[in-house]
């Protein structure tokens, strides 16, 4: 399998966290893989067989473009052939500023993007090399932006920077805002509340923590801002299903390579 990433231009990384590419290179055993919550809405291509998606107990075939909002817990994955996608990596409320979409209808939903994105010409990516695939998306984009800095967008900043471990009520003072319009803004132009989407940050810092050597789980609990190591299993399994000393980090899948920088 071909993991592949690309990062965007500069004057679309405010819009673009990256551009992926995955292809099985003609294998088309068929495997089940887990998605885990990244914080990251996605647009998705598929050149490759179609895919089946399970988020609710049902396996159900997926379009071949597709557009992925925040989801909140992992669900699951499985080719029906062989594999080739390319994906867009969105930043947290790029779908909203550049489109109007309130993010809170798509909360938990991966669908067909052209039911909420009539205006997004559509790309084949199998007649364009990713590169040309990639150029194709970020003229689009460009057609559409807009220069200014949402207050949304400073409060996202400011938890990424600080890996999640912030005080809702501290950001919303950053920013001017009370905290239930901040809470109101969020949910509509991300699709969770700030609290929830800064827990999924801090998930996204764990795999961090995990690459460094001679790490702890303890060590780790305490740089990822938890009171212990008891809510930091408590809060990695809720997310991923799974006790973060027996997930397996350094496998080759799908959940590894998004939450990966």
């Amino acid at each position: 399998m071909i993991y592949q990433r690309k990062d965007p231009s500069a004057q679309l990384s405010r819009f673009i966290e990256c551009f992926w590419l995955m292809d099985s290179e003609g294998d088309a055993d068929v495997v089940t893989q887990k998605i885990i919550p990244d914080g990251y809405p996605e647009l998705i291509f598929h050149y490759g067989d179609p895919y089946k998606i399970n988020i609710s107990g049902e396996w159900v075939v997926q379009s071949s473009q597709l557009m992925a909002g925040q989801i909140r817990r992992f669900f699951y994955l499985k080719n029906t052939g062989v594999s080739g996608m390319i994906g867009v990596k969105l930043q947290p409320a790029a779908l909203h500023i550049l489109y109007d979409l309130d993010m809170s209808r798509l909360q938990g939903m991966v669908v067909d993007f052209m039911d909420f994105l009539p205006k997004m010409e559509m790309i084949n990516p199998a007649k364009e090399n990713f590169d040309q695939f990639c150029n194709r998306i970020e003229d689009q984009f460009l057609s559409r932006v807009n220069s200014t800095e949402s207050s949304v967008e400073k409060v996202i900043k400011l938890m990424q920077e600080k890996h999640g471990i912030l005080d809702v009520g501290e950001l919303s003072t950053q920013v001017g805002y009370n905290k239930r319009t901040l809470e109101r803004l969020f949910k509509k132009q991300v699709g969770l509340s700030p609290k929830l989407y800064s827990r999924i940050v801090r998930l996204s810092y764990i795999f961090e923590c995990v690459k460094e050597e001679d790490y702890s789980w303890a060590s780790i609990a305490y740089q990822a801002g938890f009171t212990d190591q008891s809510h930091l299993i408590k809060n990695f399994k809720e997310f991923t299903g799974e006790d973060p000393s027996k997930y397996r980090f350094d496998e080759l899948d799908m959940a590894n390579f998004f939450l990966s920088k």
